[in-house]
């Protein structure tokens, strides 16, 4: 169990778990080497302001990755509790200094919960940020089971899922999951400073989708990818090399330089063809249900607004519209098909005949005919 908790960064990852903590009754001390940032804080409701009257169960430190080591050893010495983690999102330099200079490496676990936003600061905190996101605990070859432990209960305790790697696995990872996409994202956005005026305003989703990580706080960022830069250097150097092969083929395929147009189309088709496939390993990237899931194929009049109308009325009733495939039929027609829960197959099928379409069932599909008219 974990009674008390003291917080050294009272940033928005410090002070979301803070904010957690005190929701379930933990008693918080909150710190930072700015005092107005710790007050802030305080007045949120996310503990109190100074040291705890003597050690706590575990400390939380939420620094920057470079900074980690040196506060661990630090609040080690001043012995200010039973157990020591972080809320770094690089772990192999603060388990590094752990086990060559801190005090009591077998007291500290390195810890790293995947959530966050594009705000920073203690304002932009979050009781409920880490709610059902992966929280990895990193313990070294000489932290204590008790001391893990302690780590895993902060985590459940903040409403996330303890997940237990080694921190070269998570430092590399990371570097693919989240510090080069955020490389990236800059990159991209920076890319907008040099192009006319009021170009923002054609902006769609498109763009705002790929940039929105950019924000971040540079100066933390810039400690985060020096940090981790061996691991960042391996994904940078393959993104390097797509983007060497994508420069000439669209040289090629804009008329320039006198390259094969018809090897440069390729090249551009293996490099989407790649990105769609490695979007599919993403858990929830791809909008839908599963291949195996019934679905409602429906013939639909070529009359105008006809398609319009079934597409509506399917996505109403909780069919994945979006994903729906339209062929040409026979007649100047349209042959529709999109998936549905299995659950749902029988209740959208039964009120699409309600609504005038005729429809049947036929080895788990839905076999939606025109709506007589």
């Amino acid at each position: 169990m974990i009674r008390s908790i003291a917080v050294v960064g009272t940033g928005l990852i410090g002070t979301s778990v803070a904010l957690a903590a005190c929701r379930r009754g933990v008693a918080v001390y909150l710190s930072d080497r700015d005092p107005e940032a710790a007050r802030t804080a305080a007045a949120l409701g996310a503990g109190s302001a100074g040291e705890p009257p003597g050690p706590v169960d575990l400390a939380v430190i939420a620094v920057p990755p470079s900074k980690v080591g040196m506060v661990l050893i630090d609040v080690q010495r001043r012995g200010l509790a039973d157990a020591y983690t972080d809320v770094g999102s690089v772990k192999t330099v603060p388990e590094r200094c752990a086990l060559d200079a801190a005090p009591h490496p077998a007291r500290y676990v390195g810890g790293h919960p995947l959530a966050g936003r594009e705000r920073s600061g203690p304002l932009a905190a979050r009781g409920t940020l880490f709610e059902g996101r992966p929280w990895v605990l990193t313990p070294s070859r000489l932290t204590s089971p008790a001391t893990l432990e302690r780590g895993r209960l902060l985590a459940e305790l903040c409403g996330a899922a303890p997940l237990v790697m080694a921190s070269r696995a998570h430092d590399d990872a990371v570097a693919l999951t989240s510090h080069v996409p955020h490389l990236l994202a800059s990159l991209m956005a920076a890319r907008l400073r040099d192009d006319p005026a009021g170009v923002s305003r054609l902006a769609g989703q498109g763009l705002r989708d790929v940039t929105r990580i950019a924000g971040g706080d540079s100066r933390l960022w810039a400690d985060i990818i020096e940090t981790n830069a061996p691991a960042l250097a391996g994904v940078v150097r393959a993104v390097h090399a797509d983007l060497t092969r994508l420069v000439p083929a669209l040289d090629a395929l804009a008329g320039h330089g006198g390259g094969d147009r018809a090897e440069g189309l390729r090249t551009v088709v293996d490099l989407l063809d790649r990105g769609i496939d490695g979007l599919g390993t993403i858990p929830g990237a791809r909008p839908g249900p599963p291949e195996d899931t019934p679905a409602l194929r429906v013939s639909v009049p070529g009359r105008p607004g006809e398609l319009g109308r079934l597409l509506g009325a399917v996505a109403g009733l909780g069919a994945d519209a979006e994903s729906a495939s339209v062929d040409a039929a026979e007649g100047g027609g349209f042959t529709v098909r999109c998936r549905v829960s299995p659950a749902d197959a029988d209740r959208i099928a039964a009120k699409l005949r309600a609504d005038g379409w005729d429809a049947e069932e036929d080895g788990g599909d839905a076999r939606i005919a025109p709506a007589q008219r």
